[in-house]
């Protein structure tokens, strides 16, 4: 069983190769402004790197959201179009679930995900290890990372947050949650595997989308003066 995994939702770009659950090989990109350039050259290199062609690829694992709007575009769009073309399953996986599963397995409280939606906001959901497996104990949301603090406060459990997006909110953790725990790195794509059990599988190509959580600027301005057209934004544009 061969398994490419795909994640250009945040900063770092991610591809990832797996046999049989087993990483073979990975690439891993921090240069933002080129993941829509160098997402297909990555992933050729890494199937002519182990010798493998298109045609061995049996599913696809994609980061499918909440993250960057653009970034979420490039990898379904691609991961779509490899599925349909190559007719391997396909997998959809919270970008938010990935960046958890970086945390260390021997933690047992609760791991908070960050990814920054701007003005003090935040794509977040709360996950925790159990038996080797990541868990959702809260669903992913957009929310003030204020809220996020109040709901965190009432829990009991040892608070771990994680992902590139932390630095941006640190000084707000250290004087809101100082007993925190907070990793501020970049996750490797190989964690993708490890958030299969909580991912879906795509039952329609044609109709899956990106997870985005929130609209874009542009199409809640557009609502504000179209709410009665009975299109959508994207129909529309």
């Amino acid at each position: 069983m061969i398994t490419l995994g795909i994640d250009t939702s945040n900063k770092t770009m991610g591809i990832s190769l797996y046999q049989d659950q087993n990483l073979m090989a990975e690439y891993v990109s921090t240069n933002k402004k080129n993941h829509s350039v160098t997402l297909m050259p990555a992933i050729d290199f890494l199937m002519q790197e182990n010798q493998l062609k298109p045609s061995d690829i049996d599913e696809i694992l994609v980061a499918s959201g909440p993250g960057s709007y653009t970034g979420l575009r490039i990898a379904v769009t691609t991961a779509k179009t490899l599925a349909w073309t190559l007719k391997a399953d396909l997998y959809s996986l919270s970008s938010l679930a990935i960046i958890a599963a970086g945390a260390p397995q021997q933690f047992c409280g609760l791991i908070v995900p960050l990814i920054n939606a701007r003005r003090d906001n935040v794509y977040t959901g709360i996950y925790q290890w159990q038996n080797g497996e990541m868990r959702v104990v809260k669903p992913d949301g957009h929310l003030s990372i204020y809220e996020l603090f109040t709901q965190l406060k009432e829990q009991n459990d040892e608070i771990l947050f994680i992902g590139e997006d932390v630095p941006v909110f640190e000084s707000m953790i250290a004087t809101e949650m100082p007993q925190a725990n907070y990793i501020a790195d970049s996750i490797l794509p190989r964690t993708m595997q490890l958030v299969k059990n909580i991912g879906e599988k795509v039952s329609s190509i044609d109709e899956f989308t990106p997870q985005y959580l929130k609209l874009v600027e542009a199409e809640e301005n557009w609502l504000k003066t179209h709410k009665s057209e009975g299109k959508s934004y994207v129909e529309r544009v």
